[in-house]
């Protein structure tokens, strides 16, 4: 099983040049401001009916398909990085040759890209993409994303994890399937900070003063702070968004809060200059390999579960292509496989047998990880929350912005 190497990667999490994260940050209204305008004449003139969604498939006589994700997201080979195991049994299996590209690095940037076709009606070049279930939910409203075969996705089927299988945005996970998930909680630096965080409100605690961050992406952030508020998240009101965003400016006018940060608090972390942040579960993961100390926490009130998705895109020329390379990454033994490279949560659970199984002793401890593959307790504390709605996102992200400073 190929595992990642863990310093090398959380380096790149760090690097300056990479202040994107997976969970990209929403920079200012951008794509949000395209949908409010629609929206403003009443029903989106965008809007695709599910009669029109299907294009000609091309899959029988053209065994290839186009898969495009975000960087560092898919297991690599430790010998050649270029060669991804994965994808090369796929297309051993089946056939189906996978041109796959590292394109996404900003989910309002790419929705940006390949929004003007979807518009008007036009192929994308597009079969597969993985986008943050925010915008999911985006393309999910504009009728932009195709239904699933799930007659041909046995393993979909039987092996999705049951918490993820109807978001609010999609139900019955009809258009979407997760790719990776992951947890938005805490992580600190418990040796250098003397104690332990068991809660959100820990964070404003006065040994904190300017020790603090907060991820910068209104769709990142606004849910954990909520929880530690006591709100139910998935049925959050906008006065519960309001009070939460009066607590933080509140933060940041006493310099309690250091600064807002896309996935560069790894980097504030690990230095020192921090001592405890929002952080993402994967993240952490990596961190730990190089410092110990540094812990992740579930809050006492409840933490977000949230998954990034694999969707087909309106008039995709290899559909039926597409729905067999999603229901591959379903089979235990390969979610496994890539489970033990990203160590993201794990939306396979039987994978976790998979991985407990192996030889490698640094492979079968990861089936031990919770925030692989979070234990029946941890879980009870992580939900769903209710994405925002294309009426609600300008006036709230003006709101936020303006505290960012975005």
């Amino acid at each position: 099983m190929s595992i990642a190497r863990p310093l090398a990667f959380a380096e790149a999490l760090a690097m300056p040049e990479l202040p994107f994260s997976r969970r990209a940050a929403l920079r200012g209204l951008g794509a949000a401001g395209l949908l409010a305008a629609l929206a403003g004449c009443g029903v989106p003139a965008a809007y695709v009916p599910e009669s029109r969604r299907e294009g000609q498939d091309r899959s029988a006589r053209e065994q290839s398909v186009s898969f495009s994700n975000w960087p560092l997201y898919i297991d690599t080979d430790d010998e050649d990085e270029n060669r991804r195991p994965t994808l090369d049994a796929f297309s051993e299996k089946t056939g189906i040759e996978v041109r796959y590209t590292e394109e996404i690095n900003d989910n309002d940037e790419f929705f940006g890209k390949i929004s003007p076709a979807l518009m008007n009606h036009q192929e994308t070049g597009h079969d597969l993409l993985v986008v943050s279930d925010w915008m999911a939910a985006r393309f999910v409203h504009l009728g932009w994303t195709q239904k699933m075969d799930r007659s041909a996705q046995g393993n979909v089927a039987k092996y999705l994890d049951p918490q993820l299988r109807s978001p609010a945005f999609d139900e019955g996970r009809l258009h979407t399937v997760p790719w990776q998930s992951g947890i938005t909680g805490i992580a600190y630096n418990r040796k250098a900070l003397g104690r332990e965080i068991k809660s959100v409100q820990d964070l404003w605690h006065p040994d904190l003063a300017g020790k603090v961050t907060l991820l910068s992406g209104l769709d990142e952030s606004f849910s954990l702070l909520m929880q530690g508020n006591g709100v139910d998240v998935t049925r959050w009101t906008e006065s519960d968004f309001h009070r939460m965003c009066d607590q933080v400016e509140s933060m940041v006018k006493k310099r309690h809060i250091r600064r807002f940060t896309g996935n560069d608090y790894t980097s504030d972390l690990s230095k020192g200059d921090v001592l405890a942040c929002q952080a993402y579960s994967g993240d952490v993961i990596q961190l730990q390999a190089d410092n110990p100390d540094i812990e992740f926490v579930v809050p006492e009130e409840g933490a977000e579960l949230w998954a990034e998705s694999l969707l087909i895109p309106n008039l995709a020329r290899h559909k039926a292509n597409a729905e067999a390379l999603v229901d591959f990454y379903y089979d235990p033994a390969v979610a496994a496989e890539l489970a033990a490279s990203v160590n993201y949560v794990c939306p396979v659970p039987a994978a976790r047998e998979v991985l407990a199984a192996s030889d490698d002793k640094e492979t079968a401890e990861l089936a031990e990880n919770p925030l692989i593959f979070p234990d029946e307790e941890m879980r009870k504390r992580l939900v769903v929350s209710r994405d925002i709605s294309s009426a609600e996102r300008p006036s709230l992200a003006k709101r936020w912005n303006a505290i960012v400073g975005l």
